[in-house]
């Protein structure tokens, strides 16, 4: 580490280029800039392409645009770091990366409060019926009865990851009178704002399940008909972390049994690797088509990090970071 942390300071900024591969907050790109690195820019050319050329670059900046893979680091040769615009870094192949020295940076703290502030929007529409009473009105049915809400005061919610996002979203609930549990594979990360409790014991008691996790291993396919089972109440359900860590025909059979009293997804199972498209097939699977017609279900396009707000905290973290870590001792 001490070795690369000297190639770092000892390379002037204006000897570091920087590829970026696709846009973002031009402030990113300018203050970079005035900082004294070399920025290019290449947003569409295909994988192949940059591959043949990305050993003239010190730094890549990406988004989602496609994945980071052996075969593209081996090509980058002088590559000393990779920074996604973004919170997670699953597009990239981390253990390999660092294995070449390679610094990877992300910037959740650049999302984390529109993240927040997205699941809690999305929690109080669906408990209070908003979709499915607006859209009523709007075709002529003014029904008080058949859209009751529920109210949050009293619920326990649950938080089952509890980083940046997690933590955003437990702030919000300060001005609720609730209990906020989390649960995290890493130990005493639990605060004012959440109690750290073992899953069983959150199954137990939540009435709210939000997701703040990233897509691993670990995490894929996590949200199962065993796993959904396992809580003790009906409960309402947020995603606004990867689609692919709920299994969406379980997460339906559960919809239809009550089992779950309402879901809100900002992401779903069928996204691409770039988030910027679903699947093309013109046949839907059935429980995405349940998903659209159910009226306790709330779709957003992968949005709940994605404010105009964030889009500038985010160029602005990557940006930081990037000079940090060539700061001079």
């Amino acid at each position: 580490m001490l070795s690369l942390l000297f190639q770092y300071n000892t390379m002037s900024n204006k000897d570091v280029k920087i590829l970026h591969i696709d846009s973002n907050h031009p402030l990113l790109w300018e203050q970079l800039e005035q900082a004294g690195f070399q920025n290019e820019a290449d947003f569409t050319s295909s994988k192949s392409e940059i591959e043949a050329k990305i050993h003239n670059y010190h730094g890549v900046v990406i988004r989602s645009r496609f994945k980071i893979d052996p075969a593209f680091i081996d090509k980058a040769t002088n590559l000393k770091f990779i920074a996604r615009v973004g919170a997670g870094l699953e597009s990239i192949d981390c253990d390999y990366a660092a294995s070449k020295n390679i610094h990877l940076i992300a910037a959740p703290e650049g999302n984390r409060n529109a993240v927040g502030e997205h699941a809690l929007g999305m929690l109080l529409s669906l408990m209070n019926k908003l979709n499915r009473a607006d859209k009523l009105v709007r075709e002529g049915h003014w029904i008080r009865e058949g859209n009751r809400g529920y109210e949050l005061e009293g619920k326990t919610v649950g938080l089952i990851g509890y980083g940046n996002m997690g933590k955003s979203f437990a702030k919000k609930l300060r001005g609720f009178d609730v209990d906020v549990l989390c649960y995290d594979i890493l130990p005493n990360v639990g605060d004012e704002n959440a109690k750290q409790v073992s899953l069983q014991e959150l199954q137990q008691k939540a009435d709210v399940l939000s997701l703040h996790i990233p897509w691993t291993e670990q995490t894929d396919k996590m949200i199962n008909t065993n796993f959904i089972n396992a809580f003790a109440k009906p409960f309402w359900f947020i995603n606004t972390s990867r689609g692919k860590n709920v299994v969406t025909d379980d997460l339906v059979s559960a919809l239809e049994s009550g089992k779950i009293l309402g879901a809100g997804l900002d992401v779903l199972e069928y996204e691409k690797l770039s988030f910027e498209n679903l699947f093309i097939d013109t046949e839907k699977p059935k429980a995405f088509e349940y998903l659209l017609q159910a009226e306790n279900v709330l779709l957003t396009p992968h949005i709940a990090g994605w404010t105009f707000e964030s889009h500038q905290k985010l160029a602005q973290t990557i940006v930081d970071k990037i000079i940090k870590l060539y700061e001079q001792d």
